[in-house]
């Protein structure tokens, strides 16, 4: 059985959750529960952890514990399931954003170009949007704002043109079509490019920002005081979002000030920068090379 998902940066992450044996804590990104059982070593009869997953197939991690709950549900419904389990106040909450290493390496989900399945790329295989809708459908304008800001592709609106010339003579379906699309417009090193390109299709397809930005604002309601927010990011999208967040309170990075003209922060930076993995964990999972961590401690 291979690896469902190997949990980046597991110490660190444990440590900066300060866990407390009676507390409650969510780990919105249950995957495969590798987070999950790590905070349950440390929590004692009466502490209690809610695992978040939208992914059908992290039903099957499960973890058979009186004090787990699983809730099968994106994380940007994290206020209205606690709520609907009695919950009003947790002690922290661990969000691994990006991809699990299972979604990357089962072909048939579409999130990988190393193979060749229908464009997909559903996180949660209920949704209607796929990646081949949005290539598909959207327009040149809207295809070049996605790769630009979600991608960081440099030639976004080359790309985004020859999608829409190339789909009007034959509908773009799967992995191969696509990078037959895209082969002539690779700049630079091939798997980096390709990588921005799958990952803005992805982002837009499981509105991955929107869902971090409401994640992020409804911590603040459900974070007790002292309570810990700890969250690994992938890509410096997401990493700018948490980075603004933790430092203002607010996802454009805006300073309060009160009527004194004092600065409001409503968190504590438990990290000053963000916390890179070890060369030793990179070696042992690549996966983790682009990942950072930071950590806020709500005041």
């Amino acid at each position: 059985m291979t690896l469902y998902h190997q949990p980046v940066m597991a110490k660190e992450c444990i440590e900066g959750l300060a866990i407390r044996e009676e507390g409650t804590y969510v780990d919105v990104t249950f995957g495969g529960g590798g987070h999950s059982r790590l905070i349950l070593q440390h929590l004692g009869d009466k502490g209690h952890l809610l695992g978040f997953d939208q992914d059908e197939d992290a039903v099957g991690n499960v973890l058979e514990d009186s004090r787990f709950t699983f809730v099968a549900a994106n994380f940007k419904y994290l206020k209205r399931f606690l709520k609907l389990h009695g919950i009003s106040k947790v002690d922290g909450i661990l969000a691994d954003l990006g991809v699990s290493s299972h979604q990357f390496d089962e072909g048939s989900r579409g999130f990988s170009y190393r193979f060749d399945h229908q464009l997909d790329m559903r996180m949660n295989v209920k949704d209607e949007v796929t990646a081949a809708k949005v290539v598909n459908e959207y327009s040149a304008d809207y295809l070049q704002q996605m790769f630009s800001q979600y991608g960081e592709v440099r030639n976004a609106k080359s790309l985004a043109l020859r999608i829409v010339e190339q789909r009007s003579i034959r509908k773009i379906e799967t992995i191969g079509d696509l990078l037959a699309v895209i082969e002539p417009l690779i700049r630079g090193q091939r798997h980096r490019y390709l990588a921005q390109v799958f990952q803005a299709i992805r982002i837009e397809v499981n509105e991955e920002i929107t869902a971090l930005h409401e994640l992020l604002e409804q911590s603040l309601d459900v974070l007790k005081d002292g309570g810990r927010l700890v969250v690994i990011s992938y890509h410096s999208i997401e990493d700018r979002i948490v980075k603004n967040f933790f430092k203002t309170g607010n996802i454009e990075g805006r300073v309060e000030k009160d009527f004194y003209g004092n600065i409001t922060r409503p968190f504590k930076l438990i990290t000053r920068k963000a916390v890179v993995p070890k060369e030793e964990e990179i070696i042992e999972n690549s996966r983790a090379r682009s990942a950072k961590l930071r950590i806020a401690e709500k005041i």
